[in-house]
């Protein structure tokens, strides 16, 4: 069998194989250990991959595509303008291991006994591992397997060290900042906590260097415009000079000061008078690290969170191991080291090592099985024949020796005899005295499998024949106990019929992984077979409350049209098995007993395209977020005095700054980021001020009732909704979700009492129809607006209404009060 690990990397890639003895790491053609991530196609059409392809990048941007790791599990396009082509995040990325995977020898590549793990960074989310798997498959890699790149880490860090301990892995890439906490004992490893910033990494340093150095310099020596960032005939010229300022950086390992040169001649460009431009920029160590001081800050901070999650001090760790191109710089890796309080370590080389544990992982998968489990540790074998004998050991181990212990069934031959030897070694344990309970200690000499012969003899010393007479046990590089789950997954379900939407967890954050699970609910409304109707399970990541303050990474339907006959009554039992890897990755399978149906996500019911993005033009949505989210945060500052606030308020400030116009998808995406933390903070800090936040929400939903429902109310509905309210207000110390589940009420009666009068389902069609940023599938979103009109043209309300249900549920989740018809149709068991 040959095990192959990926390194899929934001700004280099890697690939390694372990035969059960060695890792062997395989260089580019040009013999360099890591591949960048680059693709460039020239006017010819010749596609270059690698090396090459990022050297052409930096002048021909529109001929190439790079960090396109950061938009996986979106719907952005990856443009290359000069060559009229577009690619997906996921066919940039099946390039990348095309051209990774054909390093590998024949045999290796052309069989099928080959397992491929392929590592995603622990803050990637489900859609954007079911993207890793998609560019798998394009790259027609057989099997395949995901594994979250601290946990890779912290395998090549273990098989380096031979002592036991706790440590801190720090593993800053190009793109992503993971942060382990792993134990060791007798090469044994748990890991503790994983977090870190989903952001975060070398080309936020190579930006900020643009921003507050290169740029500066440009404006103040040439004629230039000072909307150099957004104008696309400069692009050229910032991909150049940035490149320029990261060889720069690079430098400053070494040396105190760098320059950051380009000459006119290697640029070729002029400025807006004629000027031809150049770049020779001094740049002292300090005034870099000045400048990523704030993201090195935002990292310890992750770290510590880490450590909080873990419930673990800088005292309890032994050393940080540095992982990740930017931690070649001593500089940061002496200050995350002195802030953490903890010694730095240096024992794996940080750009292969994740490649490098990836592929001793993969030994580890029992392949042959469906959903890529484990192989186990524990081994019995029988002997048969005349002795009713079985022996216990464990098949796989990191330790240098084992066990194997006897059973005996019945009575035994007086003086029978037991032995094993090595048939790798010729070691002998020499023979013990056979009865139940019988021990012997069995020395592991070599790494990968070592194969021993059973003897039995009767008590003349003469050998019973034995149908069954070896084992073979496994001396492994490093083994890995538990792995914690990163991100909370639950189900979007209703405590009751129209009650208040909430998760049912199926896996809570740090919960240890592989897990399986069974899961009971109810269908909320009838479905018949054929109806164009469906019933939704809504995936999201996250245990915040309300639900939608968390992120929506997908959705399993059972659609009328898949299956042929027979009524999923209202009510009808769902019965839910699931699955979730070690990366993460959540399969599952759903029976309805009352139609015989049953349905599983590997046959495509789930879907993750309703929660996809396209962040080249989600600028306006995700700035509308920051605005919302900025004045649910000032109403509740105005009340509250609370750090997490503050900061909040920060990340909010930040992104509700970006142009609804901004075209960078990492810009906007770093701000979608921003808003999610965020929310994140509000929540927390709510926990901290239950009581004083609950009214803030209550006045809230008040108001709005008094201001735009009550006209409109029947009397019923409007003592119905003061009772309501009067309730709410005696909830509001509770420890409980009564008052949550009230409010929601009230927002329903408001939604409910609007929803009869025709002129707000017109507006709110009307809203929608001039809002297309808000649906990434803008074919439907015509259609729908098309038809809605029409009903609006032929004075059919009721139409319109169930257009808007329509479009309500292909519309980004924004995470506002009218998500109403945003939910699932799911009932708790």
């Amino acid at each position: 069998m040959n095990y192959v690990g990926i390194d899929l990397g934001t700004t280099n890639s890697a690939i390694c194989t372990f035969n059960g003895e060695n890792v062997r790491l395989y260089k580019s053609p040009e013999q360099h250990d890591v591949t960048p991530s680059a693709i460039y196609i020239d006017k010819r059409g010749n596609k270059y991959v690698g090396r090459r392809a990022y050297d052409l990048a930096a002048k021909n941007p529109d001929n190439s595509a790079v960090l396109f790791k950061r938009l996986m599990g979106t719907s952005t396009p990856i443009q290359l303008s000069g060559v009229s082509q577009t690619y997906t995040p996921e066919e940039c990325s099946a390039e990348i291991l095309r051209i990774l995977f054909s390093y590998l020898p024949e045999e290796i590549r052309n069989t099928d006994s080959s397992g491929t793990v392929i590592t995603v960074p622990a803050a990637f989310n489900q859609m954007q591992k079911e993207a890793t798997l998609s560019a798998a498959e394009m790259a027609g890699i057989g099997r395949v397997a995901l594994m979250q790149e601290p946990v890779a880490a912290v395998m090549s860090v273990m098989r380096q060290r031979k002592n036991d301990g706790i440590f801190l892995v720090y593993d800053l890439g190009g793109g992503t900042l993971d942060i382990a906490i792993a134990e060791s004992v007798s090469g044994r490893v748990s890991l503790l906590a994983h977090g870190g910033i989903a952001m975060c990494g070398g080309r936020d340093f190579d930006r900020t260097l643009f921003d507050n150095v290169v740029k500066p310099w440009l404006l103040s020596t040439f004629d230039l415009p000072e909307e150099i960032n957004s104008d696309a005939k400069y692009r050229t010229l910032r991909n150049v000079t940035t490149l320029a300022a990261e060889r720069a950086k690079i430098e400053l390992s070494q040396k105190d000061t760098a320059i950051i040169s380009m000459p006119e001649t290697d640029l070729g460009m002029r400025d807006r008078s004629g000027n031809d431009i150049y770049v020779d920029i001094e740049l002292k160590r300090a005034d870099f690290d000045a400048l990523i001081d704030e993201k090195i800050r935002e990292s310890v901070d992750a770290a510590r969170d880490t450590l909080q999650k873990a419930g673990l001090t800088p005292h309890d760790i032994e050393k940080v191991v540095f992982v990740g191109g930017p931690t070649h710089y001593k500089p940061l890796r002496d200050k995350v080291s002195f802030e953490l309080g903890i010694a730095p370590s240096t024992d794996v080389n940080p750009m292969t090592a994740v490649a490098e544990g990836a592929a001793i992982f993969a030994e580890s998968i029992d392949w042959s099985t469906q959903n890529k489990s484990r192989k186990t540790s524990r081994g019995t074998i029988s002997t048969g024949g005349l002795l009713d004998l079985s022996l216990s050991y464990i098949s796989r181990t990191p330790d240098h020796k084992t066990r194997i212990v006897a059973k005996v069934v019945g009575q035994v031959v007086s003086g029978a005899e037991l032995q094993i030897d090595s048939m790798d070694t010729g070691w002998s344990s020499g023979r013990v005295s056979l009865k139940d309970g019988a021990t012997l200690e069995l020395l592991l000499n070599k790494p990968g499998d070592n194969t021993f012969k059973i003897f039995v003899f009767d008590s003349s010393g003469g050998p019973i024949k034995l149908p069954t007479d070896r084992i073979v046990i496994t001396r492994t590089a490093a083994s890995i106990d538990a792995i914690p789950a990163s991100h909370s997954v639950g189900v979007e379900i209703r405590e009751k019929l129209g009650g208040k939407p909430s998760l049912d967890l199926l896996v809570k954050e740090g919960e240890q992984l592989p897990k399986q699970g069974k899961k009971a609910f109810k269908a909320a409304e009838s479905l018949k077979a054929g109806s164009p109707t469906s019933l939704k399970f809504k995936l999201w990541e996250g245990d915040l409350d309300p639900v939608t303050d968390n992120s929506f990474v997908g959705m399993f339907e059972i659609r009328g049209s898949d299956f042929s006959d027979g009524v999923i009554v209202a009510g009808a039992e769902l019965l839910v098995d699931y699955e979730i890897n070690d990366s993460g990755n959540i399969k599952l399978k759903i029976s309805v007993p009352s139609i015989g149906g049953l349905f599983e996500s590997s046959r495509n019911f789930y879907s993750r395209q309703e929660a996809q993005i396209d962040f080249s033009n989600a600028a306006k949505l995700v700035k509308e977020q920051a605005d919302r989210a900025l004045e649910r945060l000032d109403a509740i500052s105005e009340k509250v005095d609370d750090e997490k606030l503050q900061k909040a308020k920060e990340k909010l400030s930040s992104a509700s700054l970006l142009d609804p116009d901004e075209s960078d998808p990492e810009k906007t995406k770093l701000s979608m980021d921003a808003v999610q933390e965020a929310k994140r903070l509000i929540s927390s800090a709510r926990q901290s001020h239950l009581s004083v936040i609950r009214q803030l929400e209550l006045d809230g939903v008040k108001s709005f009732f008094d201001e735009h429902v009550r006209e409109h109310a029947r009397p019923s509905e409007e003592s119905a909704f003061d009772n309501l309210a009067r309730t709410a207000e005696r909830a509001l110390s509770k420890k409980t979700s009564e008052f949550e589940t009230l409010l929601d009420d009230m927002r329903g009666k408001n939604w409910f009492i609007l929803w009869r009068q025709d002129w707000f389902v017109i507006n709110r069609f009307n809203n929608l129809s001039a809002s297309p940023h808000l649906f990434s599938d803008q074919t439907e979103f015509r259609l729908l607006k098309q038809a809605g009109e029409g009903a609006i043209a032929a004075n059919d309300i009721d139409k319109l209404r169930q257009i808007l249900y329509q479009l309500d549920s292909i519309r980004t989740h924004t995470g506002s009060d009218d998500d109403m018809f945003a939910t699932s149709n799911i009932v708790g068991g």
